[in-house]
């Protein structure tokens, strides 16, 4: 059962139990039947391209806030539902109309926004199907896994318009890449394809694009399906060790790592899984 939950066909299309939409371009589908405790976020704002303005950062900070706050979601993809785009970046025609004051209130909005996405308890998987410039390629980089097509265009160009990175691209890239391959990229503010992104270390898989479309979410789905049977409680703890644990130096990290390991101990997840092992069966957890 579980090697069949694990190998799970990509072609099947996901069902829905029921989806939530937003005035400001975000939809948000809770997959049931074998895929229930996968949610799927989808940027949806075709008029601006997804683009990072007021009203869809609050929307995506609003939906993050609710999803951290579910014990039913296992697994998050955050996607785009717009052809040839995952997110343009800022909403340069509002920002332009902006005082030096907002742009620094409203930035500071953005950078909240990835560090409440990058907190999230469970895994949250992008997928990067289109352009993923400035701000997008910073949401992407909040994200824990990062899936492209080959097709995609991604860059932090920021300095052609004569600014910064501003939402955590700075210090995420580095982190992700190297500092001097982040700081090659951010200075000339080089777009690369989903190929060149996958080489340097951006994003975890490259998938080539097919005629019928939504390769890269397929991957992402059949990564999130992967991840689903597991205990989400370990799962959740791992999450925080890492997060954690890459801020600081090794001894302070594996302290990090014993006080989370502390916590799965006491758990009916921890015992379901030891009796399951015993017993050849696949196990049933339930996040206690």
């Amino acid at each position: 059962m579980i090697v069949k939950r694990i190998l799970y066909s990509l072609k099947k299309v996901p069902t829905r139990s029921f989806s939530t939409a937003t005035d400001e371009g975000l939809i948000t589908d809770f997959l049931k039947g074998t895929d229930r405790g996968i949610v799927v976020v989808g940027l949806n704002n075709h008029k601006t391209k997804n683009a990072l303005g007021k009203a869809l950062t609050q929307s995506l900070h609003d939906t993050f806030e609710s999803i951290s706050s579910s014990s039913n979601v296992r697994v998050v993809i955050l996607r785009s539902l717009v052809p040839k785009v995952f997110c343009a970046g800022a909403n340069l025609k509002e920002r332009l109309a902006m005082k030096d004051s907002e742009v620094a209130t409203f930035v500071s909005s953005l950078r909240n926004l990835m560090l409440k996405i990058e907190s999230v308890p469970c895994p949250v998987i992008s997928c990067i199907e289109g352009a993923a410039l400035g701000g997008g390629l910073e949401l992407a980089l909040a994200t824990d896994i990062r899936v492209a097509s080959a097709s995609a265009k991604l860059g932090l160009v920021e300095t052609k318009l004569a600014i910064i990175p501003g939402a955590g691209g700075t210090q995420r890239l580095p982190r992700l890449i190297g500092t001097s391959m982040a700081k090659e990229l951010i200075f000339t503010g080089r777009i690369l394809s989903g190929k060149q992104a996958k080489e340097v270390g951006i994003v975890n898989h490259c998938v080539e694009d097919k005629d019928e479309g939504d390769s890269a979410f397929q991957r992402s789905l059949e990564i999130a399906r992967e991840i689903l049977p597991n205990g989400p409680l370990g799962v959740k703890l791992a999450k925080t060790a890492i997060n954690k644990g890459i801020e600081v130096d090794i001894y302070k990290g594996c302290a990090i790592e014993e006080l989370c390991y502390a916590q799965v101990i006491p758990t009916k997840d921890r015992i379901e899984g030891l009796r399951a092992f015993h017993e050849k069966r696949p196990p049933v957890y339930l996040g206690e």
